[in-house]
């Protein structure tokens, strides 16, 4: 898929866990999960919003588009 999800370097930079980010957003660590490791196939604008508030970032910062190699 050519949208990269870098949820797991943002959290590196602001060294949280994926548990405590999950409750502070409000959404289920399984869930996080699968955002973290690019298996999600739709993300809720609230979600990213929640995202982006306890991350202190951008949704560019978690969100990456490349190109696709045909």
């Amino acid at each position: 898929m050519p949208i990269i999800v870098n949820l797991d370097v943002m959290m590196a930079r602001r060294k949280i866990s994926a548990g405590e980010l999950a409750e502070r957003v409000g959404i289920t660590p399984a869930n996080l999960s699968i955002l973290k490791n690019n298996k999600a196939r739709a993300v809720r604008f609230s979600t990213l919003e929640a995202l982006c508030r306890e991350l202190d970032c951008q949704p560019a910062d978690l969100l990456e588009y490349r190109e696709e190699d045909l």
